[in-house]
């Protein structure tokens, strides 16, 4: 249980600010979204190093021109 002996650290880790993640973006990553695509399209973007933030800056760009 959370915050009994049995659980871990008593009271917690005082330390925890310093093992946070943080961004330098201008707005926090909190939304999700799934889409479909086909196997070989998935395949092929999960080779590319930080796949996620190609498609973040694709979908970026796409609606920067629409």
């Amino acid at each position: 249980m959370p915050g009994t002996k049995a659980s871990g650290r008593p009271g917690g880790n005082p330390d925890l600010k310093k093992y946070c993640f943080t961004t330098d973006r201008d707005e926090p990553l909190r939304e999700r979204l799934q889409i479909r695509v086909p196997a070989s399209m998935k395949k092929e973007l999960e080779t590319k190093d930080n796949w996620q933030e190609f498609v973040r800056q694709a979908i970026a760009e796409k609606l920067k021109n629409a």
